[in-house]
């Protein structure tokens, strides 16, 4: 009798336990992570959660950083109804962010006008890449596919549930109709 009620627990904890631990291994939602703004101050993504997100690994010294200026315009355009964009500095692509959070800070603010969200400088492929981008980069999305970030202004839609929903290529403008339609149509749904 001891044996058999022996047998059964371990049996019913493995079971019990190995479920727990596969669902401690499932890489947590978008918004589950903890990252620091550009001003040191840490932020808990989950904050964003109710709102439709586009993240963006930006520089300043490439030929694709006049995008700013289409990212501040969402932020303008569609801020008010539920719009955020997070910027993530990043200097893997040619080295195009060399500078301080400050520097950072002063050059998007003085030349675009930035006022979305930006945070710390951040490496978004490799063994150093932060968690927020290695659980982006696995992600199978639309129209662009899974994989490594290919340069700057690649950009992540995710719904007001935190959930991924598209991602666009570095040369898709922030403000080219399929990443209008897709913010737009998120935007709307309840």
């Amino acid at each position: 009798m001891y044996r058999t009620s022996l047998r059964l627990f371990v049996i019913l904890a493995v079971a019990f336990f190995g479920r727990t631990i596969h669902a401690a291994d499932d890489a947590p939602e978008a918004l589950g992570f903890k990252m620091k703004t550009i001003e040191g101050k840490d932020v808990d993504l989950s904050e964003y959660k109710g709102k439709v997100v586009l993240i963006v690994n930006v520089a300043s010294k490439c030929g694709l950083t006049p995008q700013y200026e289409q990212l501040q315009a969402l932020h303008e355009k569609y801020g008010k109804d539920g719009l955020a964009i997070l910027g993530f500095p990043c200097n893997q692509f040619g080295a195009q962010e060399p500078g301080t959070e400050e520097e950072i800070q002063e050059f998007c603010s003085k030349n675009y006008g930035v006022k979305f969200q930006m945070f710390s400088k951040v490496d978004v492929n490799g063994d150093e890449a932060c968690d927020l981008y290695k659980y982006l980069t696995d992600l199978d999305l639309q129209p662009t596919g899974k994989g490594k970030i290919s340069w700057n202004f690649e950009k992540f839609l995710l719904n007001k549930n935190g959930e991924p929903v598209a991602r666009f290529s570095p040369r898709t403008k922030p403000d080219a109709k399929e990443v209008l339609t897709s913010i737009e149509a998120e935007l709307e749904k309840k």
